[in-house]
């Protein structure tokens, strides 16, 4: 059987917190919720410990400072704490559907599987947030990937790297881990991001480890989309957009050099980390740096990330 550990950042979320936690226990399966209220602004706090004292099942940390960490550090020191063999996350203003962990079930009786991941789907909680989504994301209503894949295949769909598209993404609300797997190779977020740090994880996740899909035409939890969500505010190649993705990909540039990963994978990576790291530079010196990346790289310009969506 599985005994799973729910790990919950906690930050300005009580408006949401109960539902996404009531969500957690209806499962046998969930040994533990793992709340980390991170110096929450609002009610979250009193919230958290009141949710922590009627159920059994819940239990609430805070960082030893009592500062705010962001959700990377605090999703760490929830995996710090965790029991579980099995290790599953839950934002605060999201919750799981029913089949949560069918998937799970069956595909985590063959013991090389080391994760397991899904699709999720959206709830509009507000006008404004379903705009701001829909003005980023279209129509796209189910974040998942295209097609089932395991093992090495997951880490090349995800880099693009794959005959076909298989999706750029997952949502950690849709994963469920072994934590043998994760502690094993001394995987966790990186706390200097403060976007980005889910994909950063979920990309070295797909490497070291071999994940499975599980449900993926249809969602296993929901993302709650309101007037707060960070993700949407940011417009596409915009300055703070590039500086952002920059900072991601140079995180992931450093993790591939520092792990001797294969040189095909280290260049994907790198020329995505150079393309934005170029489009941060003006005048002059960015088209100079561009030619000579170019003569150096020719392929850097056939990447998703060309550079005339650079402004």
């Amino acid at each position: 059987m599985l005994e799973i550990s729910v790990i919950i950042p906690v930050y300005n979320a009580g408006r949401f917190l109960e539902k996404s936690v009531q969500s957690a226990l209806q499962f046998e399966e969930v040994k533990e919720i793992i709340l980390i209220e991170d110096k929450s602004t609002d009610n979250s706090l009193e919230i958290s410990k009141r949710l922590a004292t009627e159920y059994p099942k819940v239990i609430l940390f805070q960082h030893p400072d009592k500062e705010n960490h962001g959700a990377g550090a605090s999703r760490n020191l929830g995996l710090d704490k965790a029991t579980g063999n099995f290790i599953t996350f839950l934002d605060a203003d999201d919750y799981y559907l029913p089949n949560r962990f069918d998937g799970e079930k069956e595909i985590f009786k063959d013991p090389k599987i080391e994760g397991v991941f899904g699709a999720i789907g959206i709830e509009y909680l507000t006008d404004k947030g379903k705009q701001e989504y829909q003005s980023k994301f279209k129509d796209n209503n189910l974040t998942t990937v295209q097609y089932h894949a395991e093992g090495e295949e997951v880490f090349r769909g995800l880099l693009s790297l794959t005959p076909k598209t298989f999706g750029t993404f997952f949502h950690l609300n849709a994963l469920t881990i072994r934590k043998s797997a994760i502690d094993s190779h001394h995987l966790r977020f990186n706390e200097k991001l403060r976007v980005h740090q889910d994909s950063d994880f979920i990309i070295k996740l797909a490497y070291h480890c071999h994940l499975k899909s599980g449900i993926i035409d249809k969602a296993v939890a929901i993302r709650g989309v309101h007037d707060d969500n960070r993700i949407t505010k940011i417009i596409q190649y915009s300055p703070q957009y590039n500086q952002r993705q920059h900072i991601y990909w140079k995180s992931l540039y450093d993790w591939a050099c520092s792990n001797h990963i294969p040189d095909e994978y280290k260049k994907r990576i790198y020329l995505s980390y150079k393309s934005f790291d170029l489009s941060l530079k003006k005048g002059f010196t960015k088209y100079g740096n561009i030619l000579f990346e170019a003569i150096k790289n020719p392929t850097i310009l056939k990447t998703k990330y060309r550079f005339n969506y650079h402004k």
